[in-house]
């Protein structure tokens, strides 16, 4: 008969295999500056946590091959994990860059401090608002309430793929619908500031349409963002909520 301790520790890095890829690899928790080495050991620890709350979870034996295919299995779970979180913020980043174009800052990038990668410059903003909102909205809570669920439902090394992507797809289409809808007022000033540019080089051709163009966007832009902000806040939350509501779809 194997050791209580050694099933217990083989549970919580199972565990660990479906948590640590969510609170590293995923925003909003990759949008702040954090050692890997505290990210894994925080979701070791989440794990301990959890399979110490839910000892009918603990595996039941310790076959070799068992915990090997075990293992496999919670990690592509906690790759669906993060797969789901990563959709939100990449509809976020995408108006964002949409609009860095449009704008005239398609060549202005900032570096994002936790990957080192270049980001757009309006949607990092964005982004930062929506982890902003995932806190606010105790969605850290929700997130863990969920993944206790997970651990019920789906118990360790049981986990299959999904057999259809009818629930991603709808899931991705109108994650990316409320983004375009977040930032669409922007867009839509920045199209109509270019037609009445246009126009005004058709008709003052020795006007430099370059330099006036950048300057009147960036004031529209300045002017336009806010107020659709402001507008869109309850959207912005929307997407947050909707992407959590909808995790237990997606696996």
């Amino acid at each position: 008969m194997a050791d209580p301790f050694a099933i217990w520790a083989a549970s919580c890095l199972l565990l660990g295999l479906r948590l640590v890829p969510l609170f590293s690899f995923a925003p909003p928790f990759t949008l702040v500056t954090m050692p890997r080495m505290i990210r894994m050991m925080f979701g070791l620890g989440l794990s301990a946590l959890l399979i110490s709350a839910h000892p009918e979870a603990r595996l039941p034996d310790l076959h070799a091959a068992t915990l090997l295919q075990s293992a496999a299995r919670e990690l592509m779970l906690g790759i669906m994990f993060v797969l789901v979180m990563q959709i939100p913020f990449a509809a976020l980043y995408m108006i964002g860059r949409t609009i860095d174009i449009q704008a005239g800052y398609g060549l202005a990038v900032v570096i994002d401090p936790a990957t080192r990668a270049q980001m757009p410059l309006v949607g990092t903003f964005l982004a930062l608002l929506g982890g902003s909102a995932f806190f606010a909205l105790d969605g850290h809570l929700s997130l863990l309430k969920l993944l206790s669920a997970s651990l019920e439902a789906i118990p360790l090394g049981q986990w299959t793929m999904p057999t259809s992507l009818a629930p991603l797809e709808q899931f991705m289409s109108v994650i990316f619908l409320m983004g375009f809808g977040l930032g669409g007022t922007a867009v839509l000033a920045l199209f109509l500031t270019d037609l009445v540019i246009a126009l005004l080089s058709r008709t003052v051709p020795q006007m430099n349409v370059l330099m006036l163009g950048f300057q009147v966007k960036s004031l529209v832009l300045l002017t336009v963002l806010p107020l659709s902000l402001g507008a869109g806040g309850a959207l912005l939350m929307r997407i947050v909520m909707f992407s959590l509501d909808q995790m237990p779809r997606m696996i």
